[in-house]
């Protein structure tokens, strides 16, 4: 073994005293962030180099990053090259960011024809995230702000974009890890079933006390529901939220799915 390396990654790195870091992580970060459109491929001892590792260390590190498909390992050579997992992440990230970046506009656009607070959120396990958040300029409704994570199943964002799963899913995300608080996997199946293929849904106080809520699917160009959109504003009253409303979240839903190749 090289006695210059370590199997530990340097500690005089400033960013390896903080005591929350995690040093295998950052490890195979940089192994990935190692690799260039000019050094496309590495031997072992070119990561071992890299990272200043022994080969031993650098071998784990790339092993594990092989398994999970982030590197390719050229069977003859034995040299490694960035794999295809990197893509997933790199698509999922430029994905995100141009949905954000084409349904601003629309959820403006909404908020504006309503007066209703608009919000744009996509699924995250057994919650809905909010990616995107418009105030209503009269101060009226949901106080949410970007980056809560609420539950799917008694928002109607989250209704919306449960509707699009399968059932193996919902069993796996309800069933097997249990039930939201208050709802019984059964009840959660009946609302699903209402819920899938729905052009809206809509709630009144029965997540937020005096909150209407109306929201709609947002499709890619597969016709899978990627997003979903919502108007939200305070009421004194429990009538019914107005059609002209639930018909602008219908078109700002239409309009954001045509931006992104969808239906």
């Amino acid at each position: 073994m090289d006695k210059t390396l370590s199997d530990s990654p340097d500690t005089a790195d400033p960013l390896l005293e903080d005591r929350y870091i995690v040093p295998g992580l950052v490890r195979g970060l940089r192994a990935l962030a190692a690799f260039s459109p000019d050094r496309q491929e590495m031997t072992l001892a070119d990561l071992a180099r890299e990272l200043g590792l022994s080969r031993s260390a650098a071998f784990r590190t790339a092993y594990t990053l092989a398994q999970m498909g982030f590197l390719l390992q050229e069977p003859r050579s034995k040299a490694y090259s960035l794999g295809p997992a990197v893509l997933r992440l790199g698509y999922g990230y430029m994905a995100t960011r141009e949905l954000v970046e084409l349904a601003l506009p629309e959820i403006e656009r909404l908020r504006d024809e309503t007066d209703w607070s608009t919000h744009l959120g996509v699924r995250d396990g057994d919650r809905v995230l909010y990616m995107l958040r418009c105030p209503s300029r009269l101060g009226m409704g949901s106080i949410v702000h970007v980056g809560s994570r609420l539950p799917a199943a008694v928002t109607t964002m989250g209704r919306v974009l449960l509707g699009d799963v399968d059932e193996q899913t919902l069993i796996a995300l309800y069933r097997d890890q249990g039930a939201a608080p208050g709802r019984s996997f059964a009840d959660i199946r009946a609302q699903w079933e209402r819920d899938c293929g729905a052009e809206t849904v809509e709630q009144i106080g029965s997540f937020e006390a005096g909150i209407a809520s109306v929201a709609a699917p947002v499709h890619d160009m597969s016709g899978r529901v990627i997003a979903a959109i919502n108007a939200t504003r305070g009421t004194e009253d429990s009538g019914p939220i107005p059609e002209e409303v639930r018909a602008a979240v219908r078109a700002c839903g239409h309009r954001i799915s045509a931006l992104l190749g969808g239906d």
